[in-house]
């Protein structure tokens, strides 16, 4: 059995399954298309009477919430978004509660942002009220909270959202379901001969060089989106299946392991939940500057970040907070949460841990964020969170 045979058969045992629905696939101009909600109501429903639990997570309430309100076109500003979504989500979700009641299936809603997946707590409680759900039997519809999101809070797109999902409930398979059926080589819309790439085991370089064209006009994501989400999941341990939304009995040929689409999947074993929230937070507050030595006993020997390593303090965050870790080079090292506010970092930076009580007066404890507290991000997924980091309302 060939190695890419051999990834289809695992992926096609997932018991628990995450399927990420891209507005393209459910709306047109004109707004929401139930039928193609009840086409796969139907198919997920298949699933679970395999014995496998199933979550959504829907794009489309923007979309099918301008199609109500008869907006031509996509809304652009962020109140438009917010207003349309308003609209939209009850349409959604309602649809998505009548195409599963046709099978004895129930739903519930689960609208998500950024700082419900930054707060541990809040994260935690997600996680907990998901598991739930799906011991109940009922099926969780995720959505970002478009009709609150801002700058600070907004997710990005659904994709990202789909592999903080997967990874918060220890999925066995994500699925992304798109306008497009698969990677290929080159951009099929331009090069009629694009070939297929059917398995991806590592979003390098070259992978990435294949991603080209603009999102659609409905959605928010595009190929670059795709393969960012895929890093992602690979980094987690996770499996991502790319297929075409349109196509009857999609998940059903994909738990069977048909020949179709692209999956990503590598040998990286799986990271426990810990690590790999840390790993894919959506946002930190702010930004450690730390010097040769701490990047060493990070990345090289696996210990905690102590205060004599730090050499900036960028942001404004309290105790407990999500803060990446940059060398003085610039390089992001990866993110942690620490056990000090800034204004105690900059206090104690640069100082021995049996400073610290002199210094301020207390001691929480001799790390600035131990090292179960903190994650190491891989090179791809590096690049996209240097780039899109965002600190706090404060930050710098």
């Amino acid at each position: 059995m060939s190695g890419m045979d051999e990834a289809r058969k695992q992926a096609a045992t997932a018991r628990r399954v995450v399927v990420k629905v891209g507005s393209a696939v459910l709306t047109s101009s004109n707004g929401l298309e139930e039928t193609r909600v009840d086409r796969l109501a139907k198919d997920a429903a298949g699933l679970i009477r395999e014995g496998r639990q199933v979550l959504i997570v829907s794009s489309g309430a923007v979309s099918a919430g301008a199609g109500r309100l008869g907006m031509r076109g996509h809304p652009h500003r962020i109140i438009e978004k917010q207003a349309a979504a308003a609209v939209g989500q009850s349409l959604l979700v309602q649809a998505w509660e009548s195409g599963f009641a046709r099978f004895g299936l129930r739903t519930a809603q689960v609208l998500l942002d950024a700082d419900d997946l930054t707060d541990r707590k809040r994260y935690l409680n997600a996680r907990h009220t998901l598991i739930t759900l799906l011991e109940w039997g009922v099926i969780p519809i995720i959505n970002e909270n478009d009709t609150v999101m801002t700058d600070e809070l907004q997710l990005g797109d659904n994709d990202h959202l789909a592999v903080l999902i997967a990874t918060m409930i220890g999925a066995d398979l994500l699925v992304l379901l798109s306008e497009v059926d698969a990677l290929y080589d080159r951009d099929p819309r331009t090069y009629p001969q694009a070939r297929r790439i059917p398995w991806v085991r590592s979003v390098d370089a070259q992978v990435q060089a294949m991603a080209a064209g603009a999102p659609s006009a409905g959605g928010s994501g595009g190929m670059q989106s795709k393969l960012r989400a895929a890093a992602k999941a690979l980094d987690a341990g996770l499996p991502l299946w790319l297929a075409h939304g349109g196509r009857d009995q999609i998940l059903s040929d994909i738990l069977l392991g048909s020949d179709l689409g692209t999956l990503f999947a590598g040998r990286t074993p799986r990271r426990n939940l810990r690590k790999a929230w840390l790993a894919q937070l959506p946002r930190s507050f702010g930004e450690l500057i730390i010097d040769a030595g701490a990047v060493h006993a990070l990345q090289e020997e696996g210990r905690s970040l102590l205060a004599v390593g730090v050499r900036g303090v960028r942001g404004e965050f309290g105790v407990g907070s999500p803060v990446r870790c940059t060398s003085t080079s610039g390089r992001g090292v990866g993110i942690g949460l620490v056990n000090y506010a800034s204004a105690d970092l900059l206090r104690i930076a640069g100082h021995r841990s049996h400073e610290i009580e002199a210094l301020l007066g207390f001691s929480h404890a001799d790390e600035v964020i131990h090292r179960d507290n903190f994650a190491l991000l891989e090179e791809v997924e590096l690049l996209s969170w240097e780039k899109d980091a965002r600190y706090g309302k404060n930050g710098n």
